[in-house]
């Protein structure tokens, strides 16, 4: 764990500039609005060590899969969202010499993430090797409210010379992604046009055929006064720039304003683009700097007035949760059905920017309570809209009969994860899609999504497990053989506890939802069974049968639900008693010994006692945690979370305390390190799920929202703001109360501490001390 950063409420502070952190630094201070997004490169040149990239939401290439050996249904390629082209550029030369901070001295830096309004800002003073000292002050965004746009507030002082200054704002389209496989570059120029006050390029990806134009408009004051310029075009291979030359004066400061814009063929016909993005420049560049960076913190205290979540008493917990929650604003709006979320969102490259199943069981939860339903219901949409290529997955597997398998990681819906112990084992991807139906429906009571679209995914993901399992004449009883569960520490393992126990609850549900949508429209459902040609005396026959006969791990001595077959054969070391160096086992052992520990990643059966928490009593919960977290080593972003939400349950806080701030200053302190690779974007949500449903005890229980809070005692008091069903409440948790307040909507019930129901009408608060209820009047 580090701690470069500056603990504030509101800021991520850097102080100094150290060029060992800066890939750290470049994640942390990443910007984006949805629609685009990029990492904290400077602007100016920088032959350090650095992670270019700049993002375009939904432009993707297929690179091809790279392995030794190919087997069948494996995956053809691995789809990565691409470094788009860079148009955050602006090249400074101070007589002769280019600004670069790997080459100058730097004599003061400071750099800061506004995440109350949204922009990057950067202040620094250095000196070249010539003795001419300058000042830059830099203020960067990409824009919420004109969201393919950004803009660049970049000024220059000198600070003890008069001279030449060349200044040369660009787009950079010849760029590379640093995990390409075949260290190939993806973009192909279609055209570029460099002009004395701007210029655009466009590109179009290898392969996937996506044209993207970049474009730039800019303008220069010199001490507060508009310059009348006449730039140079400059234009090489993907490149466009404009070369301006000023007098500069000691301690007069010029000032350049850069207008970008990414215009994707995704939005607009090809042939369209340069002009709408033309269109874009001149509407932006019109509103000017300022108004835009008002309208940004507009759109961002919108966001916060929502979703914000105060804590007093502990600035680092603050600061880490809003981190967390601006990272998951920028990173997606839920305006587009086409767009998901990215393990790294808009920070780095890993993971290709593809959709994992993390979408639905961590991000999920965060977006159905801190934004319009519609937000979530674009999340299930995207999986609906393919599934026909989780059909065909599943054929190349060997699975018939409309079964689907949803892939591990994809763009388009296309399997395309390159090992093969995830893309053929990891299958309980599956229940999480099928959760994730339940969970929206059973949040925003919106029974209609399930006639309409989840049932007809629910039977496919239910066909693929009918067929997954096999009958044991051994066992007389159905098994779940060659899988991998969460727990990716283990391969090809038989019979994994929390895979089987989706794979029936997934039946179930479907079952339950056949009836369901039967008694509401048996038209549509017999319009449904006709598409797909599902035989339901024959299916439904079968689904019930195998959750009737289902096999799971148990073990009586520990009264354990079996993480899987053999586990127990392993030698059951604690992760306490590992020495410090052998950590992190993804680092420092081999796979073979990882495989042949006890060791698990993160929560498996775990994470399935979070799914279905109110099948199990306290003590079975309890039993379960005390066995398998001590054996956990939490080497996923995904892991404390959950850890940290059953703890409060069990109300062991402070092990539930502890799990948070592991989860939620993961990246800003980098724990894993690892975040010079991108930030974990989807784990974020797990912070806030930490807070909410953790400290704040949120659970929803017959169609109400319960809470059964707790105040961890470092802090003085806690306050989140949730919406469910057209309602917004604020929950504020006090060391001897929690308090409740209507915030807009309609009037709901809800249930505290489980056995106080509460009335909330608008314009009331209703204070609650153990037992006493107070409600007081308009806010």
């Amino acid at each position: 764990m580090k701690q470069y950063f500056k603990i504030d409420e509101w800021k991520i502070i850097e102080e100094g500039f150290d060029p060992l952190h800066h890939k750290i630094a470049e994640s942390v201070f990443s910007l984006g609005n949805g629609r685009m997004g990029q990492r904290a490169n400077f602007e100016e040149a920088y032959s350090g060590d650095m992670l270019q990239g700049n993002y375009v939401a939904g432009v993707y290439y297929p690179d091809k899969t790279r392995v030794g050996w190919w087997k069948n249904g494996y995956p053809e390629y691995f789809a990565k969202v691409l470094n788009a082209a860079n148009w955050i550029g602006i090249d400074v030369v101070i007589d002769d010499e280019q600004l670069d901070l790997a080459k100058c001295e730097v004599t003061h830096f400071r750099r800061e993430l506004n995440m109350k309004e949204g922009y990057l800002k950067r202040n620094f003073r250095t000196k070249t090797k010539k003795g001419k000292e300058v000042e830059i002050a830099a203020i960067r965004f990409c824009s919420m409210a004109d969201d393919e746009a950004g803009a660049i507030k970049y000024t220059i002082t000198p600070l003890n010379f008069s001279g030449t200054l060349i200044i040369t704002p660009y787009i950079d389209g010849d760029v590379v992604n640093k995990d390409s496989n075949y260290d190939e570059k993806f973009w192909d120029e279609v055209k570029k046009e460099a002009g004395t006050e701007g210029g655009y390029v466009k590109l179009k990806t290898k392969k996937t055929g996506f044209e993207v134009a970049t474009g730039m408009k800019f303008a220069i004051t010199q001490d507060g006064k508009q310059l009348d310029i006449t730039g140079q075009p400059v234009e090489k291979e993907k490149y466009v720039g404009t070369k301006v030359a000023l007098k500069a004066e000691q301690g007069k400061a010029i000032t350049i304003i850069k207008y970008a814009a990414n215009l994707s063929s995704q939005n607009y016909k090809a042939e369209e683009l340069v002009d709408k993005l033309n269109d874009t420049l001149a509407h932006i560049s019109k509103k000017g700097f300022e108004t835009m960076l008002a309208e940004q913190a507009a759109a961002w205290a919108k966001k916060w007035e929502h979703n914000d979540i105060i804590i007093e008493g502990d600035v680092a917990a603050q600061q880490a949760i809003r981190f967390n929650i601006f990272q998951l604003n920028q990173t997606y709006t839920g305006e587009d059905d086409r767009l998901n979320i990215g393990p790294k969102g808009f920070t780095g490259e890993k993971y290709g920017g593809s959709t994992y199943w993390d979408t639905e069981a961590y991000c999920v939860p965060f977006y159905l309570a801190t934004a319009d339903q519609k937000v979530t219901r674009n999340l299930l949409l995207y999986r609906y809209k393919q599934l026909g290529k989780a059909i065909d997955n599943a054929k190349l597997l060997g699975f018939k009969d409309g079964a689907a398998l949803y892939p591990m990681v994809t763009m388009d819906g296309t399997e395309c994860h390159n090992e093969w112990e995830i893309t053929f084992e990891e299958i309980h991807r599956n229940g999480a899609i099928a959760y994730a139906i339940y969970n929206y429906v059973r949040y925003t009571a919106d029974e209609a999504y399930l006639a309409d679209y989840g049932l007809e995914v629910l039977i496919a993901i239910a066909r693929f497990w009918a067929q997954r399992v096999n009958w044991s004449d051994d066992k007389q009883q159905y098994v779940m053989l060659g899988v991998t569960g969460p727990n990716e520490y283990e391969n090809n393992i038989n019979n994994n506890w929390y895979t089987s126990t989706l794979a029936v609850w997934c039946m179930k549900y479907t079952l339950e939802v056949i009836d369901k949508v039967k008694a509401v429209d048996d038209t549509k459902y017999k319009a449904l069974t006709g598409k797909i040609n599902f035989n339901e005396e024959q299916e439904i026959a079968k689904f019930k049968d195998i959750i009737a006969k289902m096999y799971y791990p148990y073990d009586e001595k520990q009264q354990v639900f079996l993480q899987q077959d053999g586990y127990l054969d392993k030698e059951q070391i604690l992760v306490k008693d590992l020495p410090a160096a052998d950590r992190p086992l993804n680092q420092k052992w081999s796979w073979d010994r990882i495989l042949r520990s006890c060791y698990i990643k993160q929560a498996d059966v775990l994470q399935g006692i979070y799914f279905f928490e109110d099948q199990y009593d306290v003590e079975t919960i309890r039993r379960n945690f005390d066995f398998y977290e001590p054996r956990t080593v939490h080497e996923s972003s995904l892991s404390p979370c959950v850890h940290a939400i059953l703890a409060a349950k069990l109300g062991d806080e402070a092990r539930a305390y502890e799990f948070y701030l592991r989860t939620a200053r993961l990246d800003i302190d980098d724990y894993n390190n690892d975040t010079e690779d991108g930030c974990h974007i989807t784990s974020m949500a797990g912070t806030w799920m930490s807070v909410v449903e953790g400290f704040g005890g949120m659970r929803v229980r017959d169609s109400k929202l319960s809470f059964n809070p707790f105040l961890p005692k470092q802090w003085q008091s806690f306050s989140f703001n949730v919406g469910f069903r057209g309602t917004l409440i604020k929950i504020k948790v006090t060391g001897d109360a929690v308090k409740v307040t209507h915030l807009s909507g309609p009037d709901m019930k809800l249930m505290l501490k489980s056995d106080v129901e509460i009335d909330l009408n608008a314009g009331t608060s209703i204070n609650v001390k153990t037992t006493t209820v107070k409600i007081e009047g308009p806010k």
